[in-house]
């Protein structure tokens, strides 16, 4: 799918005066970050709490804007929200152009300190707020960046341990006993790492399923995703993923890791995972 092509809107004459800021230290690189800062698909996943959906406008290596919704979802509402990226400056800004809040900007500023740590400045600038309630302001946004920012710092930390791993051999695939068959589906679902990599065994309607654990688009986390018509989705970017055929619902291109034969002995009832009849051949 071809993307449009993003160009940000006029800049402000003028912009609003602060209300307040927040300051972190995030343990990841700062490659990380800006990876994060451009990723707009995650915010109704990840963010809930914050963003009902999203539907992109345009986008490019410069910032993207899209029409986000806001809770809650019986009174839900709209904005247009631009994030334009001035990585020289080493600093973005994110602008409501319309819809409630039209005119805030939240102005963040990255400062790679360490090889796998960056520090965080978020000012928050809002318009038409008396002098008398701008602490008070000030200290919702910084509440909200907060909760935010811990989760995108659980997400990013998460992505470069993923990324960090070393890529297993064959040798690493080898069968591994999982006890009985009663004992396994006593501490269903289970995640076991075979061959290097984590792999979830579920009950899906009577029968033993074994899926990857992670997702293939962005490394997101799998292990506790319930699973509702033979899919798991991705409490990341929302992807869904058959288990049986692998294939992702939203983007047929993408597909789970091949996932061990889950054999149970006939004679033992003794469960264990190894690689497919296919692979062994």
């Amino acid at each position: 799918m071809t993307m449009p092509v993003w160009q940000a809107s006029r800049m402000p004459d003028e912009t609003p005066p602060a209300v307040g800021s927040y300051q972190r230290r995030l343990p990841v690189s700062l490659a990380r970050v800006w990876e994060n800062v451009l990723d707009w698909e995650h915010l109704p996943w990840l963010h809930s709490q914050a963003f009902l959906d999203i539907a992109l406008i345009e986008a490019s290596a410069a910032g993207w804007r899209a029409r986000v919704g806001l809770p809650p979802a019986e009174r839900r509402s709209e904005i247009e929200l631009e994030l334009v990226v001035e990585r020289e400056a080493g600093r973005y800004v994110a602008r409501t152009l319309s819809g409630p809040g039209a005119g805030t900007e939240i102005w963040t500023s990255l400062d790679p300190t360490e090889e796998h740590e960056t520090g965080v400045h978020v000012s928050f600038h809002v318009p038409g707020v008396p002098a008398a309630q701008a602490e008070r302001v000030g200290a919702g946004f910084a509440t909200l960046y907060r909760g935010l920012w811990d989760q995108d710092e659980a997400m990013m930390c998460r992505r470069s341990e993923w990324l960090a791993r070393p890529r297993p051999g064959p040798e690493s695939a080898k069968p591994l006993s999982l006890g009985t068959e009663a004992s396994l589906r006593a501490r269903l679902p289970v995640v076991v790492e075979w061959g290097g990599r984590p792999f979830r065994i579920v009950d899906d309607g009577g029968v033993l399923r074994v899926h990857a654990a992670w997702c293939p688009h962005a490394l997101g986390p799998l292990e506790a995703a319930p699973l509702v018509d033979g899919a798991v989705r991705c409490p990341w970017h929302g992807y869904a993923f058959d288990i049986d055929t692998r294939k992702c619902r939203e983007h047929p291109a993408l597909r789970l890791a091949s996932a061990p034969q889950l054999d149970v002995d006939a004679q033992t009832g003794n469960a264990t995972l190894r690689a497919p009849e296919a692979e062994r051949a």
